[in-house]
């Protein structure tokens, strides 16, 4: 419910304060001063999966400037993935008041607003003080930054924040943006062994049965079968998520293995899937760290846009009906599904089961 509370207050702050900042503040003085990125601050609020699929061009800033000092400023619900890179010297939340107040206070060469069309943060990045203020030409937030960049739902979202990073002088052929990209604090890896140890070394499948609106849901029932027949091939369960998955967790569990839900941090549940064989799960955050682990994945897409956010390689199979009607969310606004979402419902059990067991089948039948 906190949680909740957050995101709510949030969304408040930005139709309000953040409206109100875009049309108030005056336009920044435009400057030329790309030659001096020793410090910078990328600001990325929202959820998980955003965060996750940044952290390839965090990579990148680090290795085209070693020595650039990267500050990210997150919001609480997504501030632990940048904990699971190298290369971040430090992590501060904007809905932490202290910390939002010493982003405010410091100094910086750049600062980059990779949020893609809410306004709060575009306010943030005019009121650091920083010559460079970089971000996403969407809306009138662009009178908020000195350098603009065009942004587009048909592309993958790792593109869309690597042509952030095009002002600075980013050269594509120079980095590589292949997973993995996400590394394990040793901690979450005994922690994670250790919840495992029921399994007895046997081979598992991560499901992850939630998402962040009911629309993307596909159902405990359905999760349910599709375990069943992976249990009878010789694998187990494992089911990850929040206390609001709990109960869907028990019920896919019971298929034969176990209900995580809940009992792991961010950084553990990265170390349970890391030691999995394969991820099921609708648009989510998980999904995306499966793929920074190198982990394959089927995925269940509906309304979410599968260009912009489904995965990328033969390791991925994505489940996309492709209704008329969907995708229908659109900066992170869905609106109200009035065929009880159709889009997710009418995936099938068989669908589902086929990509698991076909994407398994590339590595091997598991030892009974």
């Amino acid at each position: 419910m906190v949680k909740k509370m957050h995101i709510r207050q949030i969304k408040i702050l930005d139709t309000t304060i953040g409206c109100l900042g875009v049309f108030m503040l005056p336009v920044p003085v435009q400057s030329n001063h790309l030659s001096n990125q020793l410090s910078l601050l990328l600001i990325r609020p929202g959820g998980i999966g955003d965060a996750v699929l940044l952290v390839p061009a965090i990579r990148a800033l680090k290795k085209i400037n070693p020595h650039v000092h990267i500050t990210i400023m997150a919001e609480q619900r997504n501030g632990g993935i940048f904990q699971l890179i190298s290369g971040v010297d430090s992590i501060l939340c904007y809905d932490r008041p202290r910390e939002f107040i010493h982003a405010l206070r410091g100094r910086y060469d750049v600062v980059i607003d990779t949020e893609q069309w809410h306004r709060l943060s575009a306010v943030v990045a005019r009121l650091v003080r920083a010559p460079v203020k970089i971000g996403f030409d969407t809306n009138e937030r662009r009178r908020m930054f000195t350098h603009l960049v065009p942004y587009s739902h048909d592309d993958y979202e790792t593109a869309s924040f690597r042509r952030l990073l095009v002002p600075l002088g980013l050269d594509d052929g120079l980095v590589d943006w292949g997973a993995p990209f996400l590394a394990l604090p040793v901690s979450a890896s005994v922690k994670a062994a250790g919840l495992l140890e029921p399994l007895d070394g046997k081979p598992f499948v991560v499901v992850f049965p939630g998402a962040s609106i009911p629309e993307r849901r596909w159902g405990a029932e359905r999760f349910s079968s599709v375990a069943r027949r992976l249990v009878e091939n010789g694998y187990r369960i494992v089911v990850v998520g929040g206390y609001e998955d709990r109960a869907e967790g028990e019920i896919i569990a019971r298929a034969g293995g176990l209900n995580l839900s809940d009992l792991t941090t961010l950084a553990e549940t990265a170390a349970v899937i890391s030691r999995s064989r394969l991820v099921i799960s609708g648009d989510s955050g998980v999904l995306h760290m499966a793929v920074g682990l190198d982990v394959p994945t089927v995925s269940l897409f509906g309304p979410g846009i599968a260009a912009k956010w489904a995965p990328r390689g033969e390791k991925h199979i994505v489940i996309n009906k492709s209704l008329p009607c969907s995708p229908c969310t659109k900066f992170g606004n869905t609106p109200k599904c009035l065929l009880y979402a159709r889009c997710m419902a009418e995936i099938s059990v068989d669908e589902v089961a086929n990509a698991v067991e076909r994407l398994l089948g590339l590595q091997g039948k598991p030892e009974v």
